[in-house]
This record gives C-alpha cells, sequence and structure tokens, in this order.
C-alpha cells in the first residue's frame, strides 16, 4: 500500500482518519486515527493526539498517542505526551517526556537502544 505524505510545506488542521500509513514531513495539527502506520519524519511536526497501528517519531510529536502494535521514538526525535502501547522502543539520543501505560495482555517490552 502507497504512503501518502503530507510534504515540507504543508500544513494540515484538522482531523485525519483512514487506513493507509501517512508520513509527516510538513506539520500535522489536530486528530490523527489510522488503521496502520503514522511516520513523523525529521523536520516533521504533529500537534495533535493520534490512535494508529504503529507510530514512529523522528521529528517533534506533541499529543497522546494510543498504538495498537508499537511507538518507536527515534534518535532525534522528540515526544511530548501520553504513551498508551503494547510495545514501545526509545532509542538512545531520543527525547521523551509523558506517562506511558502499557498493555500488559499481551508480551509486552520495553527497549532502549
Amino acid at each position: 500500500m502507497a504512503e501518502t505524505v503530507i510534504g515540507k510545506t504543508l500544513i494540515v488542521e484538522g482531523e485525519i482518519s483512514g487506513g493507509e500509513p501517512i508520513m509527516v514531513l510538513g506539520t500535522v495539527k489536530g486528530k490523527v486515527s489510522l488503521e496502520n502506520r503514522v511516520s513523523v519524519a525529521e523536520g516533521g511536526r504533529v500537534d495533535a493526539n493520534i490512535t494508529a497501528g504503529v507510530v514512529e517519531v523522528s521529528g517533534v510529536m506533541n499529543g497522546n498517542i494510543q498504538v495498537s502494535d508499537r511507538l518507536e521514538i527515534k534518535t532525534g526525535g522528540r515526544m511530548y505526551g501520553d504513551i498508551s502501547a503494547p510495545r514501545i522502543l526509545i532509542s538512545d539520543g531520543a527525547l521523551y517526556k509523558g506517562n506511558i501505560d502499557m498493555d500488559h495482555s499481551g508480551a509486552a517490552t520495553v527497549e532502549a537502544e
């Protein structure tokens, strides 16, 4: 499935929902509800609450995240908000401030690189 890209110069305000994965190179403000993956690329910014299968943060994320699979905060990524996820990966060089609630119904793990 092709990924929808929100370009570097774009600002999207409102609600994004659907089944396709998206990559944010620009700015998203509002609410994001996707069945698939949300990637906040380096230089990208999201000021929104996100519900998705997978979230990857390499840029800046301000808001709460609820994922059904995993959250990855990559090197250089900055995340400010609460997390609800069964699996979380926070890489060396990433920044996180908030609370974490892990779903212990499965094999939940916390890893650090």
